[in-house]
């Protein structure tokens, strides 16, 4: 069953990014994108691998250890777990990064291939992305926001 989940996990947030990277000013994909929803999918398949192992959950993850995560890495249900969870993240550092991308009114083929980028390796997409939001958005749009001017 784990592997199963492991292997589904991938396959449901495709559309996800294929709508953000291919449609990325189709009306639908940035309500789609707007959604927190989008990451169910990975939680569900999350919830099912943890609901049988909560107790082993919770020891880890409340007083976390390099071995005792190690440990929990080296079951099939752990490892799935965690996958799920690293995805659904992503996707919403990806989701959040297309809005943004929109806002200031970056050009597809700029985002597009830095979401690729941040659905391989978030981490680095994501900085990328701070980055070229430093240098591209309003240096008054905080005093906007929190003003609501």
């Amino acid at each position: 069953m784990s592997q199963f989940l492991f292997d589904l996990a991938f396959p449901l947030t495709v559309p996800f990014w294929a709508l953000m990277v291919f449609a990325p000013k189709w009306r639908w994909t940035h309500r789609i994108a707007s959604s927190p929803l989008i990451a169910v999918p990975l939680l569900v398949v999350y919830t099912v691998l943890v609901a049988g192992h909560l107790p082993e959950l919770w020891a880890t993850m409340s007083s976390p250890s390099f071995e005792g995560l190690q440990t929990f890495l080296g079951t099939d249900w752990g490892t799935s777990a965690v996958w799920a969870q690293v995805l659904a993240w992503d996707l919403l550092i990806g989701a959040w990064i297309y809005r943004e991308g929109r806002r200031l009114n970056l050009h597809p083929l700029l985002v597009g291939p830095l979401l690729v980028f941040t659905i391989i390796l978030s981490p680095f997409g994501f900085v990328l992305f701070l980055i070229i939001r430093a240098f591209c958005d309003t240096p008054d749009r905080a005093t906007t926001v929190v003003t609501g001017e």
